[in-house]
């Protein structure tokens, strides 16, 4: 007897064609089966799951293919984007952020900045077709770095864990503090070019980076006391209460919604609300989000093969290739550096910083998001830029990351004495931990 919804199912669109799904599901089954040995080396899961998106999708063999405005992807942008915005923020507890965790604070404070208007600069400098606002969306969009990409960096516990944790809690919050920027530049974007007064844009942004927020905050301090309680009173088992925590991210990006605030924003504020929250709910936060996390953003970087990036292969021009090599280098190290003058870190220490920087997941969630508003066409560089970028670091950093801390840790090893050495406290690593790995390593 046939399922009573079997007409319907044929009668609306699918988002997303069985095929599709199946080949999506077989690559993630097919990696799982060797990941181990495969993350041993410099072979990442985002360089493999890159790479064998290029080879399923419309360059070589054209078996998953999908327009890029597709509601499948932008539903699959929106959720890891909650999700990672979330898990990164819970990560970092911010009152643990003392003057041991100086090297950070100052990447974020004066280094996420510098890079954002040196982006910014370039942009309007290598595209002329770019205005001031748009060449800025572009360099909002390359700031945020991606610690996965380079994880043999930071699981090796050889190298210093002040420099580890220097780039880990980076990674983990300056995705969510570049998101408003690139909120606010994305709407004064589409003001310069559709007129819409400045005065409605600045109550839209008012709203958004103010309600956002305090639903975010609000739904992670109560949703906190009310899993802690009901946990207390023996109503929880462990598989729910690890299903309630993660849904607070959801929670807050609704909750968000209904009130014409910014949902990202509030998941992102959910997450930090939640990180001072007791071990009880971090652990049922880093059991359960780790693996959901790693899933999606694999799928991600998947669909970043198959289905963005030959989309940049039509258009691409030496512009591109001159701003993402400048992007990787010049645009990150000269902030890095400069945020780091007085620390009294080594050059090589600064170098090494500066390079692991790797833009990946946050670039690529940005760009799928804004490609649902029309305003991007009129900005043509921007995907192409940032493709080339996110793919040039997939394939940079992911080679680089275990040769390099490797010669590093042997550099650091051959002094006595160093800043480097000076412990700070530990925070979990997105990606590559359980929590017995993470402080074993730490």
């Amino acid at each position: 007897m046939p399922l009573p919804s079997s007409g319907l199912r044929h009668r609306l669109p699918p988002v997303m064609a069985p095929s599709d799904l199946f080949i999506i599901a077989l690559g993630v089954f097919g990696y799982a089966l060797v990941s181990r040995r495969g993350e041993s080396g410099s072979l990442t899961g985002p360089m493999v799951f890159t790479a064998m998106g290029l080879v399923l999708g419309e360059a070589v063999l054209d078996l998953v293919a999908f327009p890029v405005r597709n509601s499948a992807l932008h539903m699959l942008a929106e959720v890891t984007l909650v999700l990672v915005l979330f898990t990164d923020a819970a990560r970092i507890d911010v009152t643990r952020l003392s003057r041991d965790h100086d090297v950070p604070l100052r990447l974020l404070a004066i280094g996420l900045p510098m890079t954002m208007v040196l982006g910014t600069l370039a942009a309007w400098w290598i595209f002329p077709g770019l205005g001031l606002w748009q060449a800025a969306v572009l360099g909002v969009i390359l700031a945020p770095t991606d610690a996965a990409l380079g994880q043999a960096v930071v699981t090796n516990g050889a190298i210093p864990q002040r420099v580890r944790q220097a780039l880990n809690v980076e990674s983990g919050l300056n995705d969510g503090l570049a998101f408003p920027v690139l909120l606010i530049v994305l709407s004064l974007a589409f003001e310069a070019v559709e007129g819409r007064g400045a005065g409605g844009w600045s109550l839209f942004i008012a709203g958004q980076l103010l309600v956002g927020p305090a639903v975010g905050i609000a739904v992670g301090w109560l949703g906190v006391r009310a899993i802690n309680a009901a946990a207390e009173a023996r109503l929880m088992n462990q598989v729910f209460l690890q299903i309630a925590v993660l849904s607070l991210a959801l929670l807050a990006y609704g909750g968000a919604e209904l009130a014409h605030g910014n949902g990202f924003i509030a998941a992102f504020a959910a997450g930090m609300a939640v990180a001072t929250s007791t071990r009880r709910v971090l652990d049922a936060l880093e059991d359960f989000g780790e693996t959901e996390g790693q899933l999606l953003s694999l799928v991600v970087f998947l669909l970043f093969g198959a289905v963005l990036l030959p989309t940049a292969f039509d258009t691409l021009t030496w512009r591109h290739v001159v701003y993402a090599a400048l992007s990787l280098t010049v645009l990150r190290m000269v902030p890095v550096a400069l945020a780091l003058t007085g620390t009294r870190l080594r050059p090589v220490t600064a170098l090494f910083l500066g390079w692991f920087g790797p833009r990946g997941l946050a670039s690529i969630l940005y760009l799928l998001l804004i490609l649902e508003e029309d305003g991007v066409q009129l900005g043509g560089d921007l995907a192409p830029a940032i493709l080339l970028t996110v793919a040039g670091s997939v394939i940079l950093h992911g080679a680089s990351a275990a040769p390099a801390a490797r010669a590093y840790a042997r550099w650091i090893a051959a002094r006595d004495t160093a800043p480097e050495d000076r412990p700070v406290f530990p925070f979990p690593t997105r990606i590559g931990h359980h929590r017995g790995k993470a402080s074993a390593a730490d």
